[in-house]
């Protein structure tokens, strides 16, 4: 998963994280699939790829079922 998905910078929704050429929150991926599923995310939002949405994906789970950050306390 070499290539870059999200992408942070002061001039782009002041800073806020978005996939990687677009202008979309990454946080928008989360909240749309509680309620939605991907494929609805998708058609909504057409300048985010599949592969996108899914490296996104990869990368949370990765975060979350890491024991190394599962027994950090949150400061």
């Amino acid at each position: 998963m070499k290539q870059e998905v999200i992408t942070s910078h002061k001039d782009i929704l002041g800073g806020t994280p978005v996939f990687k050429g677009t202008r979309v929150p990454v946080q928008s991926l989360f909240d749309w699939l509680e309620k939605e599923s991907l494929e609805n995310f998708l058609e909504n939002f057409p300048t985010v790829s599949k592969e996108q949405a899914l490296n996104v994906l990869k990368i949370a789970e990765k975060l979350v079922t890491d024991k190394k950050f599962l027994n950090e306390s949150p400061a």
